[in-house]
């Protein structure tokens, strides 16, 4: 880790740019929100192959799964609120179910849009689209992860969704690193209890295994990326070397990682389980750094629940 800090949108736009250089099947819808995407990035390269849906999401979704029929890999962007929630019924019917080759990526979700408040703090989207039926779920955890990961989704057969956030916040994986769908990654060893996270949910689960090791207790960090299909096995292997594991994200407790993870291994390796994330409730407007605050979601949260989740070991 360099200490550097880079907004996740930023780069996916930087990897839009490059497919619109190496692969001419690519072709990118947005609904009046390029600007704050990134998508614009991909315009400025391919405007012939770049559609403004202008603020018709539903519609947006409906003629990229045309361009899907016709061959194209479609890449639909738009803020996480609207992209899970206001075109669900399009994406499940004209995406999912028709199992068509449409990313669907998203910004500014989680409780770090900050100011903008509830109504545009995509808390229940990495729940919402879990339950689909052929779909990928992506949650990369730094900028070059993203990068990356939109360069391997434009590779991959089928829909897909994939969540950022909006601000900046520090860099993990190297620059140029790969990503593989469906495999999680170790990022830290440790033996005491695991901390599975996701988003930049990943970076404060390392911070938080720093305030562990000052105790004497020892943090295994892995970093879930890809929610669906989740890596069940990385799962149960680090699950089985510590006995306890907590997971961390910036979105609802009810039905996303958190859900994930205990749902395996309460089907494969039963193990104490603490979730680290929203609980039943909306966001508010406020500043980035006081809302994770008030609701629970910084390292030393992460740390006082892998201590409680430790303690209910057998």
């Amino acid at each position: 880790m360099s200490g550097e800090k880079l907004a996740q949108r930023s780069y996916y736009g930087k990897a839009l740019a490059k497919l619109a250089e190496t692969n001419p099947n690519v072709v990118v819808f947005d609904a009046d929100l390029a600007g704050s995407t990134k998508t614009s990035s991909f315009q400025k390269v391919a405007p012939e192959r770049f559609i403004q849906a202008g603020i018709a999401e539903s519609n947006m979704i409906g003629v990229a799964s045309g361009m899907a029929v016709s061959g194209k890999v479609a890449f639909a962007s738009t803020f996480g609120v609207f992209a899970s929630g206001r075109c669900w019924e399009q994406i499940r019917m004209a995406v999912a179910y028709p199992n068509l080759n449409v990313k669907v990526v998203a910004t500014h979700c989680g409780l770090s849009v900050g100011p903008d408040g509830a109504t545009h703090q995509a808390l229940e989207d990495i729940a919402i689209m879990r339950t689909l039926p052929n779909m990928t779920v992506i949650v990369p955890c730094d900028a070059h992860e993203t990068y990356a990961a939109t360069l391997a989704l434009a590779e991959h057969n089928g829909p897909a969704y994939m969540r950022m956030g909006r601000s900046e916040f520090p860099v993990i994986k190297e620059e140029g690193c790969k990503f593989q769908i469906g495999k999680a990654e170790v990022i830290r060893e440790g033996k005491d209890v695991s901390i599975i996270a996701c988003g930049q949910m990943v970076q404060t689960s390392l911070e938080a295994a720093d305030i562990l090791e000052k105790e004497g207790i020892s943090a295994e960090v892995v970093n879930m990326a890809t929610i669906k299909p989740l890596d069940t096995e990385a799962i149960i292997a680090t699950a089985k070397k510590t006995g306890a594991v907590v997971t961390a994200e910036e979105h609802s407790i009810i039905g996303g990682l958190g859900s994930a993870v205990a749902e395996c291994l309460a089907e494969s390796l039963p193990t104490p389980v603490g979730r680290v994330g929203t609980k039943d409730t909306f966001g508010e407007s406020g500043e980035a750094e006081e809302l994770l605050v008030k609701y629970g979601l910084t390292a030393q949260d992460v740390a006082a629940k892998a201590k409680e989740t430790i303690n209910k070991k057998s």
